[in-house]
């Protein structure tokens, strides 16, 4: 079992966010694509520099990650319950946190092996290749399950 990570995240002040934005994802695996759509209208008005294609990226893996394998197997949510996957972009100065809620308390587990050949299994290699940093944490009180989150350094224009 993986243990918590937070170590990979540095302390980020919520209150110096230059930008934020979320979105409800059903419970359906047709939100991964919802998820992509927002990511980018929502990056296209950040400037993200040469980061955009692999923020995309480890948004599309985290939130696929978290219909697997962070929903129960039971039916869907009735309408009237919160959504139960939900993704936050953050945005500072000179770094972009997205962050991937899901009522799971189980960990997340890296596929063993490399079969990189194989259509499935990849995510958080790829999460681990593409952004700077990421981990998970759980989540207490009445929202429960975990988020998970991955960190991306944002070149500034004298770089």
């Amino acid at each position: 079992m993986l243990e918590p990570l937070r170590q990979g995240l540095p302390p980020l002040d919520p209150a110096a966010v230059s930008n934020a934005a979320s979105c409800a994802l059903p419970a359906r695996f047709e939100a991964v694509r919802e998820a992509r759509q927002f990511t980018r209208r929502t990056l296209g008005q950040w400037d993200v520099g040469d980061r955009f294609d692999d923020i995309c990226l480890v948004v599309s893996e985290l939130v696929t990650n978290a219909l697997r394998h962070g929903l129960p197997e039971a039916a869907p949510l009735p309408a009237d319950q919160s959504p139960s996957v939900r993704l936050h972009l953050m945005r500072w100065t000179e770094r972009l946190v997205c962050a991937v809620r899901d009522p799971s308390h189980d960990s997340p587990l890296p596929q063993e092996g490399e079969d990189f050949s194989a259509e499935s299994g990849r995510g958080l290699f790829l999460v681990d290749s593409f952004a700077d940093g990421w981990g998970w944490h759980p989540l207490s009180g009445s929202l429960g399950g975990k988020v998970v989150w991955a960190l991306f350094r944002l070149h500034t224009p004298t770089e």
